[in-house]
């Protein structure tokens, strides 16, 4: 494939390092972050201005212990016990917290654990994010596979026993457009169950297409909800544009789809205020949209190919524990997700408290499950877009679930 949709930096011309230079270093250089770029729909909407006025207000030292019991007192969480949840004035009350969240998880959704596996099929990317293995000024082996190889590596997947599969690409419109996408969704239709996306964000007739072609729900993730230093992150591509991010979700749901999920990538910006801005988005959503199902993803920092420095700045494990029993808290109803970047002790232990769902057999990769799955060599394989901690497969993932007491889920949906 020819490499046109992406900066192949073997053959760097000095226009391209000085383009490189002027972004990094001069905003002046950088498109306005907050403008719609051509093709882009624009939706009326109160979701945003309703999440912005909290996270923009939240002033997480300003909560106090006293704030923190009677939020863990209340029956049912408000917007301020939330905040009150989230803030360092709680984190001496983790247990507390814990027991209050495994009491709601338990009562939601019992002591059942869901298991997917992410495919990605393509890692082309035409944004400048400083913090992604997939961006378009990073070196790396770029693949993108054909239909013929994706169904070899969903079959291959699918024969493990994997009944649920979330589809990723890099964000590029050129090297993975709808069809494309759409393609690749209906292949995932003959061997899966439950088929989820996380691609770039689309208009609302583009969604519908995809939920046509067989996707159940739509993941984004907003990175931050600081738009000022989402600004300083985001220097070139579609992904600049945060209003359009944030608004994808909803163009999904009113695209037909099932579900949708949100998430900030913890460690980018004031974690709290993230956390806050993350959980009020699926809220205020689910308030317009009842019928909808929202979960959430908690994702930190990981190493990344050419910059194994990038981790998360203040998120520790202590601070991620809390993070996660305040969602649960809050959202009683939400699925959370934690994903292979966390380490398999951290996620034995929360899938027991507040998490729903997991990740195993996990490969960020394009083209390896051959080899991930049953040890054969792969000629072309795509780089990585971020190193894993966690690398079980379904199996050993299934048989950790089950020794600890709780049922693995691979799927509960019946269609007909």
């Amino acid at each position: 494939m020819e490499n046109n949709f992406f900066i192949d930096s073997d053959t760097f011309s000095e226009e391209v390092l000085t383009k490189k230079h002027k972004l990094e270093n001069d905003p002046a250089c950088r498109t306005n972050h907050m403008e719609y770029m051509e093709g882009m729909e624009i939706i009326e909407s109160d979701v945003c201005e309703n999440v912005m006025k909290h996270f923009d207000e939240y002033d997480a030292d300003k909560y106090t212990a006293a704030d923190v019991r009677r939020a863990l007192e209340h029956e049912t969480c408000s917007i301020e016990d939330f905040k009150a949840l989230l803030s360092p004035a709680a984190e001496p009350f983790l247990e507390k917290m814990a027991q209050r969240a495994r009491v709601e998880t338990s009562k939601h959704f019992g002591n059942t654990v869901y298991i997917f596996t992410p495919l990605y099929i393509a890692n082309y990317c035409e944004n400048y994010c400083v913090y992604c293995g997939f961006n378009c000024y990073n070196h790396i082996k770029r693949l993108r596979l054909n239909e013929e190889q994706i169904e070899h590596e969903m079959r291959v997947i699918s024969e493990s026993g994997m009944e649920e599969i979330l589809i990723l690409t890099g964000e590029s419109k050129g090297a993975s457009d709808v069809k494309y996408i759409g393609e690749a969704c209906k292949i995932a239709r003959k061997y899966f169950k439950m088929v989820g996306i996380e691609v770039y964000p689309m208009n609302t007739d583009e969604y519908a297409y995809l939920h046509e072609c067989g996707a159940d729900y739509v993941t984004v993730f907003q990175e931050t909800y600081d738009t000022d230093k989402y600004e300083t992150l985001h220097l070139m591509g579609h992904k600049r544009v945060w209003p359009y991010r944030f608004d994808a979700q909803e163009r999904a749901l009113r695209g037909g789809m099932r579900g949708v999920a949100f998430s900030a990538l913890l460690g980018l910006s004031d974690f709290r205020k993230d956390a806050l801005a993350t959980a009020l988005h699926a809220y205020f959503l689910q308030r317009k949209y009842p019928q909808a199902e929202m979960s959430l993803s908690c994702p930190r920092l990981r190493p990344i190919v050419n910059n194994a420095s990038i981790n998360p700045q203040d998120v520790h494990e202590k601070q991620l524990c809390q993070i996660i029993c305040a969602y649960r808290i809050f959202l009683p109803f939400v699925g959370i997700t934690v994903s292979s970047r966390e380490t398999r002790e951290f996620r034995n232990g929360i899938v027991k408290i507040a998490a729903t769902k997991v990740s195993a057999g996990v490969s960020t990769g394009i083209g390896d499950h051959e080899k991930k799955y049953k040890g054969k060599e792969e000629e072309a394989v795509g780089d990585e877009q971020f190193e894993i901690s966690d690398s079980r497969s379904l199996d050993i993932m299934y048989d950790n679930i089950e020794s600890e007491g709780l049922q693995p889920v691979l799927n509960d949906y019946l269609y007909v």
